[in-house]
Protein backbone atom coordinates (compact mmCIF):
# COMPACT_ATOMS: atom_id res chain seq x y z
CA UNK A 1 0.00 0.00 0.00
CA UNK A 2 1.33 3.29 -1.37
CA UNK A 3 1.13 6.64 -0.51
CA UNK A 4 -2.03 7.92 -1.84
CA UNK A 5 -2.73 9.84 -5.11
CA UNK A 6 -3.69 13.07 -6.03
CA UNK A 7 -7.12 11.95 -6.92
CA UNK A 8 -7.49 10.17 -3.30
CA UNK A 9 -6.21 13.04 -1.82
CA UNK A 10 -8.60 15.49 -2.90
CA UNK A 11 -11.27 13.21 -2.34
CA UNK A 12 -9.99 13.70 1.49
CA UNK A 13 -10.18 17.03 1.72
CA UNK A 14 -13.32 17.05 0.03
CA UNK A 15 -14.91 15.01 2.42
CA UNK A 16 -13.04 16.74 5.43
CA UNK A 17 -14.33 20.22 4.39
CA UNK A 18 -18.70 18.40 3.77
CA UNK A 19 -18.13 17.63 7.49
CA UNK A 20 -16.42 20.55 9.21
CA UNK A 21 -17.22 23.15 6.98
CA UNK A 22 -14.51 25.85 5.83
CA UNK A 23 -14.38 28.06 8.55
CA UNK A 24 -13.22 25.53 10.96
CA UNK A 25 -10.49 23.71 9.35
CA UNK A 26 -7.93 26.81 10.63
CA UNK A 27 -9.33 25.77 14.29
CA UNK A 28 -8.63 22.56 13.61
CA UNK A 29 -5.09 23.06 12.46
CA UNK A 30 -4.24 25.12 15.21
CA UNK A 31 -5.56 22.52 17.34
CA UNK A 32 -3.29 20.23 16.32
CA UNK A 33 -0.27 22.08 16.09
CA UNK A 34 -0.69 23.22 19.94
CA UNK A 35 -1.41 19.59 20.99
CA UNK A 36 1.79 18.29 18.66
CA UNK A 37 3.84 21.38 20.35
CA UNK A 38 2.70 20.57 24.32
CA UNK A 39 3.57 16.91 23.46
CA UNK A 40 7.13 17.39 22.21
CA UNK A 41 7.32 19.62 25.75
CA UNK A 42 6.05 16.83 27.60
CA UNK A 43 8.42 14.49 26.59
CA UNK A 44 11.46 16.89 26.69
CA UNK A 45 10.41 17.55 30.44
CA UNK A 46 10.02 14.06 31.04
CA UNK A 47 13.52 13.25 29.29
CA UNK A 48 15.07 15.67 31.67
CA UNK A 49 13.14 14.49 35.01
CA UNK A 50 14.21 10.91 34.22
CA UNK A 51 17.97 12.13 33.67
CA UNK A 52 17.66 13.90 36.79
CA UNK A 53 16.67 11.16 38.93
CA UNK A 54 19.87 8.42 37.74
CA UNK A 55 20.96 6.84 41.06
CA UNK A 56 24.20 8.85 42.66
CA UNK A 57 27.19 6.92 43.72
CA UNK A 58 28.21 7.30 47.17
CA UNK A 59 31.86 7.00 48.31
CA UNK A 60 32.10 3.87 50.76
CA UNK A 61 28.99 2.20 49.14
CA UNK A 62 28.29 0.09 46.78
CA UNK A 63 25.37 -0.46 44.03
CA UNK A 64 23.61 -3.13 43.78
CA UNK A 65 21.52 -4.01 40.65
CA UNK A 66 17.88 -5.18 41.33
CA UNK A 67 18.15 -8.42 39.08
CA UNK A 68 20.83 -9.83 41.55
CA UNK A 69 19.30 -12.08 44.02
CA UNK A 70 20.79 -11.31 47.79
CA UNK A 71 23.38 -12.71 49.25
CA UNK A 72 22.83 -14.95 52.18
CA UNK A 73 24.77 -16.99 54.73
CA UNK A 74 24.38 -20.04 56.20
CA UNK A 75 25.58 -21.20 59.49
CA UNK A 76 26.10 -25.03 59.71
Amino acid sequence: MGMPGTTELLLILGIVVLLFGAKKIPDLAKGLGRGIKNFKSEMKDDATEVASEAPKKVEGSETVASTEAPKTTTQA
